[in-house]
């Protein structure tokens, strides 16, 4: 399920490897909508290794709900599991293949933690600081009272170029 009013977007999934190369697509999807296109990569990232932890760890099953949010000056995006236990940032070896995904998501994000939930579980939480908005608005045709006929010329709408993500999927 996916509700996507104007400044927020919700997916509810079960934390599986391929649901998480969808919902890290939906997320990248929403900030092209809201033209956050800087913070792609950064949320992508860390959506992907909050959703890896549900799929590794998450007890008594890995249904989640990932709600990613934009603020004032800030996009907030949460994942919220069953599971009470709270995760913790390790110290791994050089060589040591998992352990660095909240490390990671704390060395890309503004700031990160994670809210008990009690017997419902946690989420799991990171904020991105967002540009000022500069989207160009469409123009339209000035009207002159001078001649009802004139019409200014307009100014074609810049397009964005479609984002790419560092992240495979």
């Amino acid at each position: 399920m996916i509700s996507q009013p104007s400044r927020q977007c919700t997916v509810e999934l079960q934390a599986l490897p391929s649901r998480i190369g969808q919902v890290r697509r939906i997320v990248s999807a929403q900030l092209r909508y809201w033209h956050l296109d800087p913070l792609i990569d950064r949320a992508a990232l860390g959506v992907t290794e909050l959703l890896t932890n549900v799929h590794r760890h998450a007890e008594p099953d890995k249904i989640c709900t990932v709600d990613i949010e934009l603020l004032l000056d800030r996009l907030v995006v949460s994942v919220h599991d069953h599971d009470p236990r709270l995760p913790e940032v390790r110290d791994v070896e050089a060589f040591e293949t998992c352990g660095r995904g909240l490390a990671m998501v704390a060395a890309v994000s503004e700031s990160w933690g994670v809210r008990p939930e009690g017997e419902t579980g946690k989420v799991v939480w990171f904020t991105l600081a967002a540009p000022s908005p500069t989207v160009d608005l469409p123009t339209y045709p000035a009207y002159h009272a001078a001649s009802a006929r004139s019409l200014v010329t307009t100014t074609p709408v810049r397009t964005h170029a479609p984002a790419r993500s560092a992240v495979p999927g």
